[in-house]
């Protein structure tokens, strides 16, 4: 424990050395003119996140134009239904969402949008490291642990399914939050789990735990976390969406730019405003391999939307068709200038 908190002060002294005091802490409650309060889960799939609220207040910090600025402020939430909740209920304008929810809500007169991608791959199919599995026919009958019905990642695990010709009536399928997965395997509660990292790296990096199947091999295109925000949002400040949508973009481009970049937000993602997670976890999917995870092109694609779509609803998750512009909004993208991340 000594160790890793060493290395923690090492990481973000590193860090305040290059930003202004505060420019870490970037949690807040977003009742400022030009503050926006932004839902996130500490997952890597939604690491653009913190890299753009810190970048941001680094740039307002040496903005001396005297001009009005806008400031992001991440907010920490344990679950999807928790940030859903919290989106219908008005209390946040802005999140994280998974994409097949975020369809759901639109499909149920919820006024919200995506607006951008958070990333692409980060999702991983773990089995023991001691277990014979190496084909999905092997684990006919077993427990397979997913986060939720609505999580890509158990679209994932029917698209594997389905490569083998079997369906999830084959297995046995168990909803489970990610942070319990690994030790739930390590107990041999499951035998596989299909999640989101950090938390199949969590099992692999302490050896008990290997990757059957990943995102990176599998689905190239995968897409899972999306910034969506309130209709209200973009009606009533457009220009706020508009260069939130700047930083994410930005923020990926310079994650997936050079390694040392990956190093410098596992330092911000790690601290207890984010993620609040071991920085050796988090580095180890930054590192095992490089694209695990990734965050360069975050292009909107409706062909892609809609194979989500698809498979959303042969999952019986959704139950029929939403059109592709009630739950997507892609003039930010278009419009959209990646900002200069100098962290």
């Amino acid at each position: 424990m000594a160790r890793r908190l060493s290395r923690r002060s090492v990481l973000k002294g590193a860090l305040a050395s290059t930003l202004p005091l505060g420019a870490l802490s970037c949690s807040g409650n977003g009742r400022q003119q030009n503050s926006l309060v932004v839902g996130g889960l500490p997952v890597t799939c939604n690491l653009t996140l913190p890299v753009a609220c810190v970048a941001k207040a680094a740039s307002n910090a040496a903005d001396k134009s005297g001009e009005p600025r806008f400031e992001y402020h991440y907010s920490k939430y344990n679950g999807w239904p928790e940030i859903k909740e919290s989106l219908m209920a008005g209390k946040i304008s802005a999140a994280y969402m998974l994409a097949p929810l975020v369809m759901d809500l639109a499909d149920r007169k919820i006024a919200v949008k995506i607006v951008s991608l958070g990333h692409r791959s980060g999702a991983v199919i773990m089995v023991r490291s001691d277990s014979q599995y190496q084909h999905f026919r092997q684990l006919a009958g077993k427990r397979i642990a997913i986060p939720s019905r609505f999580a890509v990642d158990f679209l994932f695990l029917r698209k594997m399914l389905a490569q083998e010709g079997m369906s999830p009536a084959d297995v046995q399928i168990i909803e489970m939050a990610p942070p319990d997965m690994p030790a739930a395997l390590y107990a041999n509660a499951v035998d596989a789990y299909c999640t989101g990292e950090p938390f199949g790296a969590v099992a692999q990096r302490a050896g008990y735990a290997r990757p059957l199947r990943m995102t990176r091999d599998e689905w190239r295109n995968y897409i899972c976390c999306v910034l969506t925000v309130h209709e209200e949002l973009i009606r009533d400040n457009r220009p706020m969406v508009q260069d939130l949508v700047n930083q994410v973009l930005g923020a990926g481009v310079w994650l997936d730019a050079v390694q040392d970049n990956r190093n410098k937000a596992v330092a911000i993602a790690c601290g207890r405003d984010f993620f609040n997670q071991d920085p050796n976890v988090l580095k180890y999917v930054m590192e095992n391999p490089t694209d695990r995870v990734t965050y360069g092109d975050l292009r909107m694609i409706r062909s892609e939307f809609e194979e989500l779509m698809q498979l959303s609803r042969d999952a019986g998750t959704i139950k029929h068709d939403v059109a592709y512009d009630q739950y997507v909004d892609e003039s930010f993208v278009a419009h959209a200038k990646a900002a200069a991340i100098a962290l």
